[in-house]
């Protein structure tokens, strides 16, 4: 598979690129005003991040594509895994 072919596949998937990236970057901005967003980890930041990419791309686009919901679990999991070490 070529890029264009990827990149349509994606479009099909996803919705328009502008249309995630704006959606994904409004979620971000929002958490980062939290009061507390300073106190974050990295991974927690990053996990966040990924979340809101993968809710973009849930309402930007196809919101049945299973896999988008599997990842934001798997976001989620990382953390808490953390975390539950650290108890």
């Amino acid at each position: 598979m070529n890029i264009a072919e990827t990149l349509d596949e994606r479009g099909r998937k996803y919705g328009t690129y502008m249309g995630l990236a704006t959606i994904a970057q409004d979620l971000k901005q929002v958490a980062r005003s939290g009061a507390n967003y300073h106190l974050l980890d990295p991974d927690m930041a990053e996990s966040l991040d990924m979340i809101f990419n993968k809710v973009a791309r849930i309402v930007n686009g196809c919101p049945f594509y299973r896999d988008s919901w599997h990842d934001i679990i798997g976001y989620a999991q990382l953390v808490d895994t953390r975390l539950e070490k650290m108890e």
